[in-house]
């Protein structure tokens, strides 16, 4: 495995020889279910690529961009052990003079849309680089962040990008929490109601299959489960559209987001 720090040298390496590269985009203190999209593109491509980016541009003027964690060798040896074969850590990503944006409207105006504005321009923003640097051809995202996989897709679909957008599972822990980066901040007091976000989903899909499909009656479902200290949304979506639904008539998803503590947490699951 090579460490790639500068953008001209990435798209070099990755032009400089012929076959399938398939990438996966990190902001680094990576898990097992970072490890989890490595795993699924190592078969099916000839060289991997993932990259580690803290994007600013995706965080807003109170977030956590300043203490995000970070663990720069952990990762390193993650990647080695999954099979990547070039590691792109960028100290040049956006140029002085950056001024381009890429936005994807509608998709992104509800959920963690709604509640972290401009979140989803600068995910958008940094895929499209990254897709662009690299010169990939399948990247992977996990379902755990079901939103910007729609909306990678969506953005992918648009812009005619000849990209592949694969959806992994999401790979939760031992007790059932989501595996996420931001775990880390929750303390022994914070993870037991931490888990209420699962329950909560996993509640309204068992009511789900149990015939209920009254939305308003699901979502009452899942507040009575949820313990979290502020909950940013809880809602049942279509799984395409991301509109809101009123009766569960067709793929859907539902999805929380909810602070424990100063941590806020996501979570989603199928209806």
């Amino acid at each position: 495995m090579i460490t790639v720090t500068e953008t001209a040298a990435m798209t070099a390496w990755s032009t400089a020889r012929p076959g399938r590269i398939g990438f996966v985009p990190t902001m680094g203190f990576l898990h097992s279910g970072h490890v989890s999209l490595m795993q699924r593109l190592r078969p099916e491509v000839d060289r991997l690529v993932v990259s580690i980016f803290v994007n600013p541009l995706q965080f807003g003027p109170n977030e956590d961009l300043d203490r995000y964690p970070r663990d720069p060798e952990g990762d390193a040896a993650k990647c080695r052990a999954a099979g990547v074969d070039a590691l792109f850590v960028p100290t040049d990503f956006y140029p002085s003079d950056f001024s381009t944006g890429v936005s994807v409207a509608r998709l992104t105006e509800g959920l963690c849309g709604a509640k972290r504005p401009g979140h989803f321009d600068g995910v958008t923003t940094v895929v499209a680089r990254l897709f662009g640097v690299t010169r990939c051809h399948v990247a992977c995202f996990g379902e755990k962040d079901y939103q910007q996989l729609a909306v990678v897709r969506r953005m992918v679909r648009d812009l005619a990008l000849p990209v592949e957008i694969v959806g992994a599972p999401l790979i939760r822990d031992h007790d059932g929490l989501a595996l996420s980066s931001r775990n880390k901040y929750l303390t022994a007091d914070d993870r037991p109601r931490a888990l209420s976000l699962h329950h909560a989903l996993f509640a309204m899909r068992d009511a789900r299959e149990a015939g209920q499909t009254d939305v308003p009656a699901l979502l009452a479902l899942g507040r009575s489960v949820l313990q979290a200290d502020r909950e940013d949304y809880l809602q049942i979506v279509d799984a395409d559209s991301l509109e809101p639904l009123q009766t569960v008539d067709r793929p859907a998803r539902a999805l929380v987001a909810a602070f424990v503590g100063q941590t806020r947490l996501i979570d989603n699951v199928a209806l």
